[in-house]
């Protein structure tokens, strides 16, 4: 039998079934630089007339890249420094994001006010590639620095947080940390085994916004499954049924699921490909990739205020 936890509620709700199956450059850098801007002479090169210099592409800096994306570091948060690239009145650099929340600049102290915009700093970022920000964790990746915030949005390296539902729970880690997280955190979270079981929602009209949560193991590959109920707008409330993996997108796209709900000679049936925990059921109830019903549907297939969704993994 399962309990359920309102959304937000802390423990990530509670699920409960019946098993059915059984992440600084010296002077070489500094020449670099100017030569990678195309500025027109380099201090200390011997002549005093300029030489034209072409802007050179990543390719072209091997020995060099790693000292020249030294150079944008941001002081503060230690990421980089990426158009529109912004510095202080005494030329020191700090991202946009830090910008934002500071009164001075972080190296001299000074006015960060008003905003100089330092254009061939701007040029050298074109010809380079910046490392993801989760290259620490694994991720080998070097984009362009206008790549970077889409890709990063999907790494998968990229820390997981807790699948839980609900804003509560603050964890973030290793997808191999978040079943150990789970099971010592969330204790009360059940795990059914098998690819076919049935997922028992217990008391359904409560009132409010209620998530129901748990565990299916199977295909050596742990699943969530979650059922929300929202209140869409007063008087309206709609139920959200969605399973995700325990894993990554690419291994998400090795399985299908399929939710059915049987009862007084009616039946209702969603199929999908679980989406990645990195995803969220957020993101799912979002773009409707979920089974989506409202209560008088919930009513239909009820009994006695509890709701059997049967639940299949399969392997594609």
């Amino acid at each position: 039998m399962s309990r359920p936890s309102s959304a937000g509620g802390g423990s990530g709700g509670l699920g409960a079934g019946k098993a059915g199956g059984g992440k600084h450059g010296g002077s070489g850098a500094a020449a670099a630089v100017a030569a990678a801007a195309g500025v027109g002479s380099v201090p200390g090169s011997g002549s005093g007339a300029p030489c034209s210099v072409a802007s050179l592409p990543p390719a072209n800096l091997p020995g060099q890249a790693s000292e020249l994306t030294a150079l944008f570091e941001c002081p503060v948060c230690f990421d980089y420094v990426l158009p529109p690239i912004l510095q202080c009145q005494a030329g020191h650099l700090v991202c946009n994001q830090c910008r934002q929340k500071l009164s001075c600049c972080p190296t001299c102290r000074g006015p960060l006010t008003p905003s100089i915009r330092n254009l061939a700093m701007e040029k050298v970022a074109s010809n380079l590639p910046f490392p993801c920000k989760y290259s620490s964790a694994g991720c080998g990746l070097s984009l362009h620095h206008s790549e970077k915030p889409e890709h990063e949005e999907v790494c998968e390296f990229r820390p997981y947080t807790c699948p839980c539902p609900g804003a509560t729970c603050k964890w973030h880690g290793s997808l191999e940390a978040v079943m150990p997280h789970l099971m010592h955190t969330h204790k009360s979270i059940t795990t059914l085994q098998g690819e076919d079981i049935v997922f028992l929602a217990t008391d359904i009209n409560l009132p409010g916004a209620v998530d129901w949560v748990m565990m299916q193991s199977c295909f050596s590959h742990h699943f969530m499954l979650v059922l929300e109920k929202q209140e869409k707008y007063e008087g309206h409330q709609q139920f959200f049924a969605v399973v995700l993996l325990i894993g990554t997108r690419k291994q998400a796209e090795n399985f299908a699921y399929r939710l059915e709900l049987n009862g007084n000679r009616r039946r209702l049936t969603w199929e999908a490909t679980p989406r990645s925990i990195h995803d969220g059921v957020a993101a799912a109830i979002l773009n409707s990739d979920c089974l989506v019903f409202d209560t008088s549907i919930a009513h239909l297939f009820a009994d006695n205020g509890n709701l059997g969704i049967n639940v299949t993994i399969s392997m594609c």
